[in-house]
């Protein structure tokens, strides 16, 4: 009745012109409660696509910031996620060799998975040893060293990849995606000349890796890696190349030795009783170490703790 007395007293063009304002509210309040579900497999990805697609996307990364992502195994919540997801971002390039499983166990018909690792200049391992055990056998990184985001030019990269692949999923969005993708670029310019005068003063560079994750950070900032302690991931060094790693911590009086939250410290901790080098902490992972949340974060963090242990007498 209520119907009827509306339409007789304001008529039915009012009417129209009421749902006209409405429905708009409507499809906007929908499009805030259903944002894009999305997958992916490390935290400094989930982090970019937060950056970018903003309230627009529902992101869940399967490792937190913790673990190992060379040797990481999935769970049944990772299934269930990339089966509702409609885009999954990968580094690719051998990381994440669990993946190609996973996706095929989803059996999802509409997920698109995305590599952003695609147009980076690789660096090439200074080993054909880097290599990561899993539940298949061992894969080699021949493509060249998969931890790429650790350059900051690098993530600029990935931001495009993951900006477009948001475009083409949301189109109707575009414009919020460019403006965040410009935003963040301006932020993550901004601390990479910071981070560069931080590392230009510095009289010694050196310093000797735990495993091969670091060479990309190091040629960015213009740092020295002149040892690795895990030339293979997973697999533990030889005593033969422990000591000679220890002869040339001794002789050329290297001070400090990275290591990594997601890895044990007892090979480190070994190196530096055997030669009084300092050990400090790293992550190559968002999250894996308080301080650390964002990227920018990790990146401000590892380089400022690195530098600062360079320097120390």
């Amino acid at each position: 009745m209520f119907f009827v007395h509306y339409l007789r007293q304001f008529g039915v063009s009012a009417f129209v012109g009421t749902l006209t304002v409405l429905l708009p509210l409507c499809d906007a309040r929908t499009e805030a409660r259903d944002p894009i579900p999305i997958v992916v497999t490390i935290p400094i990805l989930k982090d970019l696509t937060e950056q970018v697609g903003g309230p627009y996307v529902r992101v869940t990364s399967l490792l937190s910031g913790y673990e190992n992502e060379h040797t990481y195994s999935p769970k049944p919540s990772d299934l269930i996620a990339v089966r509702k997801a409609r885009l999954l971002f990968e580094i690719g390039l051998g990381l994440e060799v669990w993946v190609s499983s996973l996706v095929r166990n989803a059996g999802s018909q509409t997920l698109r998975v995305v590599t952003i690792s695609r147009g980076v200049e690789l660096i090439q391992d200074d080993t054909d040893a880097h290599a990561d055990t899993h539940a298949e056998g061992i894969g080699i990184h021949r493509d060249g060293n998969p931890h790429i985001w650790l350059d900051p030019a690098n993530a600029w990269i990935m931001l495009r990849h993951i900006t477009d692949a948001l475009i083409e999923i949301d189109p109707s969005h575009e414009a919020e995606f460019r403006a965040n993708q410009a935003a963040y670029h301006e932020r993550l310019a901004q601390l990479q000349k910071e981070l560069s005068a931080r590392t230009q003063i510095l009289a010694d560079r050196r310093f000797i890796a735990h495993h091969s994750a670091w060479p990309y950070l190091a040629k960015r900032f213009d740092l020295h890696i002149v040892g690795t302690i895990h030339v293979q991931a997973s697999t533990e060094p030889s005593a033969l190349h422990l000591q000679s790693l220890i002869g040339r911590i001794r002789k050329e009086q290297i001070k400090v030795i990275a290591s990594e939250i997601q890895l044990s410290q007892r090979l480190p901790e070994l190196l530096s009783r055997e030669t009084k080098a300092r050990v400090v902490i790293l992550t190559t992972m968002p999250g894996g170490l308080p301080g650390t949340e964002t990227y920018l974060d990790m990146l401000r963090y590892n380089v400022l703790q690195l530098a600062d242990a360079l320097e120390a007498p």
